[in-house]
């Protein structure tokens, strides 16, 4: 078969696989060239979750009809000074956005700039270019696509539900209204606003994304190396979220989801937050255009620096120094203060006053030794306990000499994991009425997430209603939790219900949603308890299910045998 230049109409189906992957990705095409035009507001509107229609409107510099008609002919750019690809300074500069977008959906331009007595319009339908038409329109350009992808089947058919390509789009609108604080940006889906943001400065702009009550507490920080000046926001660790949604990175003022900038993050607090929580925080890092290559991918969210280690040591040292301030020579570590309910466990003859003692190390108590235990019976496997150290592990003797080490977080963890999914088999959560109902501030998207399920979680004994604002009123928690904050529940809930497909029944993620629960009703580590908590957790380990591992998969539990001591110590 000999070779062949194909046709432009098919270059564009082919590269708008590569710059338009879902609606999300057109979103942030339109909004940053609105970014790029100097607008100081922006709305975007979406229908059916911007598959049926997407609409942005902007107040820029807007186009003359010669721009206009070359704004759509591929590699066509007003962005670039040079031919380098050196001092890239725009968000755009490909030239590549919107002709892809001609070719898969039906788009229409109005554009007009402050020299035109009237707008222009140019319309795209599968890469059909119309004439331009004068058209009536305020200074600026507004851009429609309509049925998007419908020019390319296949694509269209691997798309989520309307609900989930929505989120995806709200979200990176979220990065975008980071990246440029000072520009007013509002969001409508189906008709709601889902957010209506003014010209802001960035410590109000993320309180106003992440929700009140973690954006009260934001710290500021701000640090340089040379030409590269980073400045951020970032929650205490009392703030986390069970994933890394809420963690924004701008670079040059391009909202990014660089890995080099994630992975210093991580590092940075790793120190100071629970493993497996995820910081809430904001990075803007300004460095020279030339020490930045953003020509890695079409879409434009990878970037590649030329010192990726001054970089990574810009942003840990700048995080750690930001959350070690006010801090003493040896801080001690963040414990959730909320005491759980134990009244389930069953009775326990270990259930009477045992004395015991602590045993200081280095000035603070480390160990408390129980001396009177329990005895161990022979039908106990874990044994009778004898200590708690740090708070935190239980070490238990079985009858045969086996000493065993509890985690007691992640064995009460599992202990509620259980008797949710028990009560959920037998017909529904018993609830707990509030005595006041608690008011949570979880910001719009959040909040919007958790009422469509309402109805699911009611059925889990958490009872919740809206309360306007992306507030939600909550008036009951699942009895087995006790009484947590009701507050990081539902900021974990959200993150867990944020990973799911909106056509995803509860049922078939039922143990996902039930560990996140269970996290929040557990014992934490550096709780300290009596002789009789301990043994009855014990006790109640041994006659429940799946009590080796926690709801995360995590061992509970620890148990050498006199063999395997003797083996430790050389003996054998």
């Amino acid at each position: 078969m000999s070779i062949r230049l194909l046709p432009e109409n098919l270059v564009n189906r082919i590269a708008a696989g590569e710059v338009i992957e879902r609606p999300a990705a057109c979103v942030k095409e339109l909004v940053e060239n609105a970014l790029d035009a100097g607008a100081t507001r922006i709305s975007v509107a979406l229908a059916g979750g911007g598959i049926a229609r997407i609409e942005v409107l902007d107040d820029g510099s807007g186009m003359d009809s010669g721009d206009l008609a070359l704004c759509v002919r591929r590699h066509a750019t007003s962005k670039l000074e040079d031919d380098q690809l050196v001092q890239i300074k725009s968000l755009g500069f490909r030239g590549e956005a919107l002709p892809s977008i001609g070719a898969v959906a039906r788009l229409s331009i109005v554009s007009r700039n402050a020299q035109a007595d009237h707008a222009s319009e140019i319309r795209v339908e599968g890469g059909a270019v119309t004439p331009i038409s004068p058209a009536a329109g305020a200074k600026g350009t507004r851009v429609v696509v309509a049925d998007l992808f419908y020019a390319t089947p296949a694509r269209r058919k691997f798309l989520k539900s309307a609900s989930s390509e929505a989120e995806y789009a709200a979200n990176m609108l979220r990065r975008l209204a980071l990246a440029a604080p000072a520009v007013a940006l509002r969001l409508e889906l189906d008709g709601r606003v889902a957010f209506d943001l003014p010209g802001q400065d960035r410590k109000t702009r993320l309180a106003a994304l992440i929700g009140a009550e973690a954006g009260q507490s934001l710290i500021e920080f701000s640090a340089q190396r040379g030409d590269m000046r980073l400045s951020g926001l970032i929650a205490p660790p009392a703030f986390t979220r069970a994933n890394a949604q809420q963690q924004y990175f701008t670079v040059n003022g391009r909202g990014v989801t660089d890995p080099e900038l994630r992975t210093a993050l991580k590092v940075a607090v790793r120190e100071v937050i629970e493993s497996g929580r995820h910081p809430i925080a904001a990075l803007w890092l300004d460095l020279p255009a030339d020490e930045l290559d953003v020509n890695v991918h079409p879409a434009k969210a990878e970037l590649r620096f030329r010192d990726p280690q001054a970089v990574r040591g810009l942003v840990i040292s700048a995080l750690r120094g930001a959350l070690g301030q006010g801090a003493g020579p040896s801080p001690a570590p963040f414990v959730s203060q909320f005491r759980p309910s134990m009244s389930f466990y069953p009775s326990s003859p270990a259930r009477t006053a045992v004395a015991e003692t602590q045993l200081p190390f280095a000035g603070s108590p480390v160990a408390r030794v129980l001396q009177e235990p329990p005895p161990a019976h022979a039908d106990h496997p874990l044994g009778a306990p004898v200590a708690q150290v740090l708070d935190t592990y239980i070490i238990a003797v079985a009858a045969d000499g086996s000493l065993v080490l509890v985690d007691q977080h992640a064995a009460h963890e599992r202990l509620t994991h259980e008797a949710i999914a028990a009560q959920m088999r037998a017909g529904g959560v018993r609830s707990q009425a509030l005595l006041l109902p608690a008011v949570v501030d979880l910001g719009n998207s959040d909040a919007e997430r958790l009422l469509r399920r309402a109805a699911d979680l009611a059925r889990l004994g958490l009872e919740i209603e809206p309360f306007g604002g992306g507030a939600i009123l909550v008036r009951a928690l699942p009895a087995a939790l006790g009484s947590p904050d009701p507050a990081p529940l539902l900021r974990d809930l959200a993150d867990e219900l944020a990973e799911w497909d909106e056509t995803t029944a509860l049922d078939a993620r039922l143990d996902a949603v039930v560990a996140r629960l269970a996290c929040h009703g557990s014992i934490r580590a550096g709780r300290r308890l009596n002789a009789a908590e301990m043994d009855a957790l014990l006790r109640q380990m041994e006659v429940t299910p799946r009590a080796a591992t926690c709801s995360h998969g995590r061992p509970t539990f620890l148990k050498l045998t006199k063999g395997e001591i003797e083996k430790l110590f050389g003996r054998k």
